[in-house]
């Protein structure tokens, strides 16, 4: 599969897109637009024209073009890329669509619905050389950048957990989810796992309920699990009916390596610990380990302390990836201009969305699950549904469901 996707050329000129969806998340993504000085927003979509046309008044673009197409819209406009803010279950033909007329997406998570119909995404933006990027919004926060950064001085992680805890109250179609916590929310830290342990997971075991006094009709808590690459277990525990002492929208982090821990609240920056301050011990065949450098004695969150210094990270020593849907904004503009490969890119980010369906058949069976049992009957559910005769041909020329992803697509 080529590693490759068409870039646009940087004339100079903002990147004209196109926002289908014009419900509260649509007018989040408004307001992100509108701050960003490389894009102008050059039409809305929605199936309700007359809510795109209240959405374009309230954004200050009375008379901006609207439609409830979203291709028809791009053509009509001079679209250069689409921004799908569709509910999950359009993500997949409003996605597909803009694919196959020529258009890059950036898309909300989910990646879609199910597995089965990312893979089908995934093979879409291969057969059309179109960049799709999921916005994994919640990976845009330089502290978690940070966070990372200062696991690297731990040696080999042996557990990674978050706690999740938090009382919304949000009305509509959250609040009738069989799944809301696990489909909605979990897949940001679940997300966050594969970013903070650059590596993807194996398999999980998972519990999921609902507190007598939730105002949700599904599960609105869980706990679950999973086992990574290299023997790392990352748990995840969490519960959106739980008011008082509530944690950030990112949780609160605990990585525990051979030689300390990381702590972050998911707002501030992260706090290490590291009380053996030796080279990391080398693997059995000679090779270090994650955080191979020598890390000297150093005071956790010390401004001073810069990679190379024999002290742990700082903040000012971490690139700003941007905050969250202005950070993937920023990457998807810079993707296409210069063709690096952007976090969220739906290759790997389908592997996100098979822990949650993982952790979600987990709690069902009562059993632990394989990652790649979900991919494995997730492809085969693709190749009985697709109905487009080339995308059917590049599914079915994946020597494996892995293969298709990139095992290497972490990102």
């Amino acid at each position: 599969m080529s590693a490759g996707f068409a870039t646009l050329p940087d004339d100079g000129g903002r990147l004209r897109v196109v926002v289908v969806g014009a419900g509260p998340m649509g007018r989040t993504w408004l307001r992100t637009i509108a701050a960003n000085d490389d894009v102008e927003l050059a039409g809305i979509a929605d199936l309700a024209v007359h809510v795109a046309d209240q959405a374009a008044d309230d954004a200050g673009h009375p008379g901006l073009p609207t439609g409830p197409d979203a291709v028809e819209l791009a053509r009509r406009t001079n679209t250069h890329a689409i921004i799908n803010v569709t509910i999950p279950a359009a993500h997949h033909p409003v996605t597909t669509a803009a694919l196959l007329a020529g258009y890059p997406v950036l898309g909300e998570k989910p990646v879609a619905s199910t597995v089965a119909e990312g893979l089908s995404l995934a093979a879409c933006a291969e057969l059309t050389g179109q960049l799709f990027m999921v916005s994994q919004s919640r990976r845009y926060f330089r502290n978690l950048f940070l966070a990372k950064r200062q696991a690297q001085a731990l040696g080999r992680i042996g557990a990674l957990s978050v706690e999740f805890f938090k009382a919304p109250r949000f009305g509509g179609f959250r609040e009738v989810m069989e799944s809301p916590l696990l489909l909605d929310m979990a897949i940001h830290q679940f997300d966050a796992a594969r970013f903070l342990l650059d590596a993807d997971p194996v398999s999980v075991i998972c519990e999921e309920y609902n507190p007598a006094w939730s105002w949700f009709a599904g599960n609105a808590a869980a706990s679950a699990v999973f086992e990574f690459e290299g023997g790392a277990r990352f748990a995840f525990t969490g519960s959106w009916a739980s008011p008082g002492f509530e944690t950030s929208w990112n949780g609160s982090w605990r990585i525990s390596g051979e030689r300390g821990t990381v702590l972050w609240d998911g707002e501030h920056e992260p706090t290490a610990d590291v009380p053996d301050s030796g080279a990391s011990p080398a693997h059995g065949d000679g090779t270090a380990g994650v955080g191979s450098a020598v890390v000297g004695p150093s005071v956790a969150g010390d401004p001073d302390s810069a990679p190379g210094s024999g002290s742990l990270p700082a903040l000012s020593s971490v690139p700003d990836p941007g905050t969250e849907t202005a950070g993937s904004l920023r990457e998807f503009v810079a993707a296409l201009r210069t063709g690096a490969e952007p976090m969220g890119r739906v290759h790997s980010n389908v592997v996100s969305l098979a822990m949650v369906e993982a952790a979600m058949r987990s709690a069902r069976l009562g059993r632990r699950v394989a990652i790649d049992e979900v991919l494995g009957e997730s492809y085969e559910s693709a190749l009985a549904a697709e109905t487009h005769e080339d995308l059917l041909r590049v599914l079915k020329s994946w020597p494996s469901v892995r293969d298709g992803l990139g095992a290497s697509r972490r990102g």
